[in-house]
């Protein structure tokens, strides 16, 4: 079932949004060759701490860290530990925030130093697919609008579309009605209505589909071992367009009723 959120539980949502935004740029001033991953989970779990939330990752299902940290192949759900991160390679993080009983949730895929050319491009083409599926999420059209501008975009550029993983609504729950595919169902999902809170997330390979879940139980990386990218914002619709919870930017809450 979905949840159409008040406009009380978009302004929670905003906070939560608020404080994962100035993690995220945190992460964007410290990560670097030779930190480990285990160092970023520290870093924004304790700046998460500070400012009066939880990380909502951290115990969800038994998840042990407070930020996925997926390096390369490793397409999402990496566990932070004692890896060093290197020049040449990107890492997915993803963080969770949980402010007074709502949730936040973002992705960004971060370029270490020099890459292929090509991995550069497969990271700018899932950035850009994000940004594609958003603008899709407007009153009266539907989820699939969403997938299908994130699978065309994704898909013409010679890449490949993770069909195990999909976005998802939030709220009171990190994981609740609708699913958010990033790649055209023959259902084309629910209508999109004014209130509905959203974290789009397209996850795109380099050339195969299929993905293995490793012998923790939680890291997923591509079946060939090649690159894979990940970008995610939450978004509430609202009769003036999608708005982005996740990015630091203001809303107008007369639009919000």
């Amino acid at each position: 079932m979905v949840i159409l959120k008040t406009k009380e539980e978009i302004a929670t949502i905003r906070e939560a949004g608020k404080i994962l935004y100035g993690a995220m740029q945190l992460v964007e001033e410290k990560i670097q060759p030779g930190i480990t991953t285990e160092e970023i989970d520290l870093i924004v779990e304790n700046y998460i701490i500070e400012h009066d939330a939880t990380p909502s990752f951290k115990g969800f299902q038994g998840f042990p860290r407070s930020i996925c940290t997926s390096v390369g192949s490793q397409v999402v759900h990496g566990i932070p530990g004692d890896r060093v991160l290197k020049a040449g390679e990107i890492v997915s993080i993803d963080i969770g925030v949980n402010k007074n009983g709502y949730h936040s949730d973002s992705a960004k895929t971060f370029v270490l130093g020099d890459v292929d050319d090509e991995v550069r491009r497969l990271v700018d083409v899932t950035e850009k697919a994000l940004y594609l599926g958003i603008a899709e999420a407007t009153v009266g059209n539907n989820i699939g609008d969403i997938s299908r501008a994130i699978q065309t975009h994704a898909e013409s550029n010679g890449f490949a579309v993770v069909r195990q993983l999909v976005g998802h609504g939030l709220g009171r729950s990190l994981h609740e009605d609708p699913k958010v595919p990033n790649f055209v169902e023959r259902d084309p999902g629910p209508e999109l209505e004014k209130g509905m809170v959203l974290a789009i997330e397209p996850m795109i390979n380099m050339e195969e589909v299929d993905v293995l879940t490793e012998q923790d139980g939680w890291t997923i990386v591509t079946k060939d071992g090649k690159p894979s990218a990940h970008f995610e914002h939450t978004i509430v619709i609202l009769e003036t367009g999608p708005k982005i919870l996740t990015n630091g930017t203001s809303i107008n809450w007369e639009d919000i009723i």
